[in-house]
């Protein structure tokens, strides 16, 4: 297992190189600029969408426009949040956060042009029911020509949507929070047990379809973000004292890279630091990897920009708001210089240490809602990939190659399996961008006639 996981490792680092980097970041940029900076500025407008202002009950497709967030949300408001940025402190200090603020602002651009063209490049699957998603708007808007990208992606899919880091990071949480301090012994059984039990949990809920999905965790979302919102605020309060220091601190070691302890990249220990931050963002809001097309392209609505204006939100709200409280609970307490916790318990600790008795407690509570509601929303993904592979008929196969994962997850080491979700999303995000930036000038010409309308 141990050459395994060092094998992976590799393997990441490999397929998350300078090309890659270029690819998401300075594709982002070109589209940000190419948008006249178009996500800042109708931000008001994509709140009204998110609100149902403009919602209308005929439009094609299966779920409105909050629903489509909310199962865009649940699958990246999660480990990612918790975990990942963790990760990124232990390894990179303070200043990997600054490395991935930039790809939330750049994702903004991102998703919005992903999610236009998923709405705008619909087709259909072999049962004649409407479909969005990146495969989609690759085979519809560049032609048969171009479909071993859409091909590529879906494969790349099938695995980069399994649920086995969340699962990971939760069963950590568990034996570290519940199982541990109550000394019940812990190991291959009792992490099979809570595999188990997140089994059967999945699904009950995955086996009822989109519709259910969408149901849950739009309650589910909203709740998660305010009790995490609150929990957090609360240990910047007991440490107020020096969070202009941290705070500034993301800014002053964004190019100051002694805090870095990863492998040097591009040259030296400061291309590490910022591949590190690129990397942690792109797995926690996923903006140019394409998964959130699958979700956003089934959006109730007749008007493509409209979806694009309320996916853009996603990074948003994911990183710029979620990652940076867990960022800033990890840093003022702390924790991160005098501990050798990682991922989750190193998140853990830091609530430990400033709400004493209940913090861990609450923070398993958010973990819970975070990681159950991903496994929901990551299943749907997979089934779409498979049913453009080998037909709607055939997609309910994945569903339990998907619960199956679950005990991997559940089962097995964090870089494992960090490592292995990483590589694929960079699979996933290669034919993404590249068909995004070649279909680029149709999504602005789309949005020029839409804000006209808009304006009169």
């Amino acid at each position: 297992m141990d050459a395994l996981d060092e094998l992976i490792s590799q393997f990441a680092a490999a397929v998350w190189g300078l090309p890659l980097v270029i690819l998401l970041i300075g594709g982002g940029f070109y589209l940000l600029i190419l948008s006249n900076f178009l996500p800042f500025r109708y931000l008001g407008h994509s709140l009204d969408l998110l609100r149902g202002k403009y919602n209308n009950p005929n439009d094609p497709g299966e779920i409105n426009h909050f629903q489509s967030l909310s199962t865009a949300l649940s699958s990246t408001v999660g480990m990612g949040n918790i975990a990942g940025v963790a990760v990124a402190i232990a390894l990179g200090g303070p200043g990997a956060i600054f490395w991935l603020w930039v790809s939330a602002v750049v994702g903004m651009a991102t998703k919005f042009f992903t999610n236009t063209l998923a709405v705008m490049y619909r087709g259909k699957d072999t049962q004649g029911n409407i479909q969005g998603g990146v495969m989609y708007f690759i085979e519809e808007g560049l032609g048969k020509k171009w479909k071993f990208l859409a091909i590529f992606f879906s494969v790349a899919g099938l695995i980069g949507a399994l649920p086995v880091f969340n699962v990971n990071q939760l069963t950590e949480a568990i034996n570290y929070i519940l199982l541990e301090p109550n000394n019940i012994p812990t190991g291959f059984g009792t992490n099979l047990i809570i595999g188990f039990i997140l089994v059967i949990l999945t699904s009950v809920v995955i086996l009822g379809g989109l519709q259910r999905i969408s149901k849950t965790v739009s309650k589910l979302v909203p709740s998660m973000v305010v009790l995490y919102f609150i929990s957090v605020i609360i240990i910047l309060i007991v440490n107020y004292d020096v969070v202009p220091y941290y705070f500034s601190s993301i800014f002053t070691d964004a190019f100051a890279a002694e805090n870095y302890r990863g492998e040097p990249m591009l040259g030296g220990m400061l291309g590490g630091l910022i591949i590190l931050g690129i990397r942690r963002g792109a797995f926690s809001n996923e903006a140019g990897i394409g998964t959130a097309t699958m979700a956003h392209g089934a959006s109730k609505t007749s008007e493509p920009v409209r979806e694009g204006l309320v996916a853009m939100l996603g990074p948003a709200i994911d990183t710029l708001v979620v990652c940076t409280l867990t960022a800033l609970c990890i840093l003022v307490t702390g924790i991160w210089q005098t501990s050798d916790e990682n991922g989750v318990s190193l998140t853990a600790a830091a609530f430990e240490d400033s709400i004493p008795y209940v913090g861990d407690y609450l923070l398993l509570l958010c973990i819970s809602a975070f990681s159950i509601s991903s496994l929901f929303s990551f299943s749907y993904y997979g089934t779409k990939c498979l049913s453009y592979l080998a037909g709607a008929e055939n997609k309910h196969y994945y569903n339990y190659f998907y619960i199956a994962s679950i005990l991997v997850g559940a089962t097995t080491s964090l870089s494992m399996m960090i490592n292995l979700i990483d590589s694929f999303f960079a699979f996933m995000a290669i034919p993404t961008m590249i068909s995004t930036l070649i279909l680029a000038p149709r999504v602005m010409k789309a949005a020029r006639i839409y804000f006209k309308k808009y304006k009169d």
